[in-house]
């Protein structure tokens, strides 16, 4: 609900902000350079597209120029222009308005990514910490493991079986590289996302699989990224580890 609100706000401010800095800037249009009117433009453009979404931004850019054509060159209140060289203003500030959208949002993206990494960093740190120190039972910290693993995959819910892979034919099986394993398929699961059903993510210790972690997907919603995946293959190794009752082996 966050983020469709988040979307909602963005994609209004990107049509109204620019509109309302046209209309803000109505007295000073013929103090100041077209040049400098369209510079105040593009600043309403980058604040839009900080909320995060790249078709926002495109959006605000698109609307600057619309509205610096209408209200800012001649003839007033129209979308022609005479003057060559304010079409060419109209036509800049467009470009560079489309490409700071794209940086903003790339920016943000990008923050977003590293604090994200830095979050399941911090898990797997905690998660180990608990698997030296011995203060948590084996059973304990599987139950831990299994919610970080519905937090950082994303999923609609996750159980352990203990023992090796359950019987009732082979399942999409999560390898130790982030990949899809599907008997029988080709399976690209950044492109096709999670099959349907459960997927295992063994946990492994010393070459023996102590249990498997079921994991059920959001129906619809798209696979964790390759970093978060392979997080979740550490997180099982160290309930691998604790179940195998060898702690002594997890280095800091």
């Amino acid at each position: 609900m966050r983020t469709s609100l988040r979307g909602a706000v963005a994609m209004t401010a990107a049509v109204l902000a620019p509109f309302l800095m046209a209309v803000a800037l109505l007295p000073l249009r013929t103090s100041l350079t077209h040049t400098n009117l369209a510079l105040l433009f593009v600043v309403v453009v980058v604040a839009v597209s900080a909320l995060g979404k790249p078709l926002a931004g495109a959006l605000a850019a698109l609307s600057a120029a619309a509205w610096f054509d209408f209200f800012h060159t001649e003839p007033y209140q129209s979308f022609h222009i005479h003057d060559r060289a304010d079409a060419e203003t109209a036509v800049l500030l467009l470009l560079v308005g489309l490409a700071v959208s794209q940086l903003a949002a790339r920016a943000r993206v990008l923050r977003r990514v590293a604090v994200s990494d830095a979050e399941h960093l911090e898990r797997l740190h905690a998660t180990s910490r608990l698997v030296r120190s011995g203060d948590c039972s084996a059973d304990e910290l599987v139950e831990r493991i299994r919610e970080d693993l519905v937090e950082v995959l994303d999923l609609r819910g996750c159980r352990f079986v203990h023992g090796s892979t359950p019987a009732g034919g082979p399942l999409p099986r999560l390898e130790p590289d982030g990949s899809l394993r599907v008997e029988g398929w080709i399976w690209d699961l950044d492109r096709q996302g999670w099959p349907d059903g459960e997927t295992e993510l063994w946990a492994v210790a010393h070459g023996h699989c102590q249990g498997v972690f079921m994991m059920t997907p959001v129906p619809g919603v798209g696979p964790a990224s390759p970093e978060a995946r392979l997080v979740a293959v550490d997180l099982a190794g160290l309930a691998a580890l604790a179940l195998d009752g060898r702690k002594d082996l997890v280095q800091p």
